[in-house]
């Protein structure tokens, strides 16, 4: 007989439930969270054991690693196709998920998710910290300014380097006030500083790496969103077509079809990975508006407006470029924006973008 097994994994704790191939259950247990643990539970059943299933999580990259380096057959599961699955059962309880999950391996009726690489969560840790610094900093800053519109004070379009200075000014005649904020106004300058550490970082990786470098010959694309796309991708051939990164990326439109009378056609998806959407759609955006040059993609976005809204060319830029640099990374390719463009336009925005980059690693 031959074994299927489903993991319902949590923090502490992980439900193991075994099946036979009649659906037959042979093992209900939980073991602690540990791919020893795991495989010790798992051993009588070695040799006949085919697939064990767990969802995807935080603690998958981890947990599926050691699972194979045991031998344990793992299979890591995309987390909607399972939710689906499960959704008819009565009750929700850690048994009853991991056996819904080894009835799942036993039919084969599941989606795969990709355990990437771990050099990819690492450039995903870089940039999900540099992305939370920046946002605690203007949290800070958004806090400072609104307490002093009790006290009427407006600061109005003040830069970020000369902030410091009109706060203490506006509030030099009040001894508490002007305490408060030098504590706001410190915690800001720490965070603008641990920020500008880890954006040095992202710039430096990617100028050294040579994928990267190609995808930000592409006007608007920077190292963030260089970065991002190809950490979440990982292995470009994952996707059998180009067109499948942007509905990976939630940039196509939902749909919702029955028979002939129905068929709604939405807006878009928004799944996958929402820091990668965000960063094609800026990309998408300062294509649009600040890249001054000509371009066949800007070219089309730009009639699209036209006749649509600027945010619907946004997203439907960020979904081109999402093609455009999978197919890049897929071929082997350059980017050549627009054919007839001179090639002083070109070497204009590419030397001012080394620039940029230049100032933001020194």
């Amino acid at each position: 007989m031959e074994y299927f097994a489903g993991l319902d994994v949590s923090v502490e704790e992980t439900a193991i439930c075994v099946v036979g191939d009649d659906g037959t259950v042979v093992l209900q247990t939980a073991v602690e969270t540990d791919p020893a643990a795991i495989g010790e539970a798992l051993r009588r059943y070695a040799g006949r054991l085919r697939r064990v299933g767990h969802e995807a999580g935080s603690l998958s990259p981890w947990l599926h690693a050691g699972l194979l380096a045991i031998g344990i057959p793992a299979v890591c599961l995309e987390t909607r196709h399972v939710r689906a699955a499960l959704s008819a059962q009565r009750n929700k309880t850690d048994a009853a998920d991991a056996l819904g999950i080894a009835h799942i391996m036993r039919t084969g009726w599941f989606r795969q998710a990709h355990i990437k690489s771990e050099n990819c969560y690492r450039i995903r840790l870089l940039l999900v910290q540099r992305r939370n610094l920046k946002r605690k900093f203007l949290d800070l800053e958004n806090a400072v300014r609104h307490s002093l519109k009790v006290f009427g004070i407006k600061l109005g379009k003040v830069g970020r380097g000369s902030m410091e200075k009109a706060v203490r000014e506006a509030i030099a005649g009040d001894p508490m006030a002007a305490g408060v904020m030098e504590c706001m106004l410190r915690a800001r300058a720490a965070l603008w500083a641990e920020y500008l550490i880890l954006n040095k970082l992202v710039v430096q990786i990617a100028m050294r790496d040579e994928l990267c470098r190609r995808f930000m010959e592409i006007p608007g694309v920077g190292p963030v969103t260089a970065l991002s796309f190809s950490s979440a991708i990982d292995d470009p051939a994952r996707f059998r077509r180009s067109r499948n990164v942007a509905a990976y990326f939630g940039l196509t439109a939902k749909r919702w079809q029955s028979g002939t009378s129905i068929d709604v056609q939405g807006r878009i998806s928004k799944a996958g990975d929402p820091d990668v959407r965000r960063a094609l759609y800026e990309a998408a955006s300062a294509m649009l508006t600040r890249f001054k040059g000509r371009d066949t993609v800007k070219t089309w976005g730009l009639k699209l407006a036209k006749t649509k809204c600027h945010a619907k060319a946004r997203v439907a830029v960020a979904r081109k470029l999402a093609v455009i640099m999978h197919a890049m990374w897929r071929d082997g390719t350059f980017y050549t924006g627009d054919p007839d463009a001179s090639a002083h336009d070109v070497a204009a925005w590419n030397a001012a973008k080394v620039q940029r980059l230049s100032i933001a690693q020194s």
